[in-house]
């Protein structure tokens, strides 16, 4: 049974550490979610900080942790990267680009202000199909293990206050506000339409 009947999409740069680590928290929940990245392609870390692995969006989990496995067993493992795509591969099968998404959400949390303005600026470009509210929120999270899991907990907790809004788009504000306050982080918020 879902939490509620919203449709969130959670989304990051690469749609592998931060949105996938929400998106997992978010579906133990029971929430209707999705997960996306806004990146032209998906960027990992690599054997050095001037050269990441660098892989198509629709290149399966699957490949990319072969494709790692392969380079550098030792490393990956080090790192977190073949957990992270070991729990990624459980929940779905690839990373997706959320501007190539024909899926309606009610709700868009974007974990890096980067990745809102283009949230905002590919909403804002579409044609709106039925006007309908959509709520883009970002909290700025950082990209790595322990700050994606941080963030899951807190983009959790969002949620649910977001889930049990009377009237969201009348409340909305007040609940971000009292959010913020509690995780003291800066949360930004637009609204479109879909």
């Amino acid at each position: 049974m879902a939490v509620s009947n919203l449709r969130f999409a959670v989304i990051c740069s690469s749609n592998m550490n931060r949105s996938m680590e929400a998106h997992a928290f978010l579906a133990k929940k029971g929430f209707l979610v999705q997960s996306f990245g806004t990146g032209d392609k998906v960027k990992i870390p690599g054997s050095a900080a001037d050269k990441p692995n660098i892989y198509e969006f629709g290149t399966s989990y699957d490949e990319i942790y072969n494709d790692l496995l392969e380079k550098d067993k030792t490393l990956y493992t080090q790192n977190g990267l073949l957990h992270t795509l070991d729990r990624n591969r459980r929940i779905k099968s690839h990373p997706q680009k959320f501007q190539e998404s024909k899926e309606k959400f009610d709700i868009l949390i974007t974990c890096e202000e980067r990745v809102y303005d283009q949230v905002l600026e590919f909403m804002e470009s579409k044609t709106p199909s039925d006007n309908s509210i959509v709520h883009v929120i970002n909290i700025d999270i950082q990209d790595n293990l322990e700050e994606a899991t941080i963030g899951a907990f807190l983009i959790s907790d969002m949620c649910m206050h977001i889930a049990t809004a009377e009237d969201l788009d009348n409340d909305i504000e007040e609940v971000l506000h009292t959010f913020e306050e509690k995780c003291q982080r800066p949360i930004l918020h637009s609204i479109v339409f879909n």
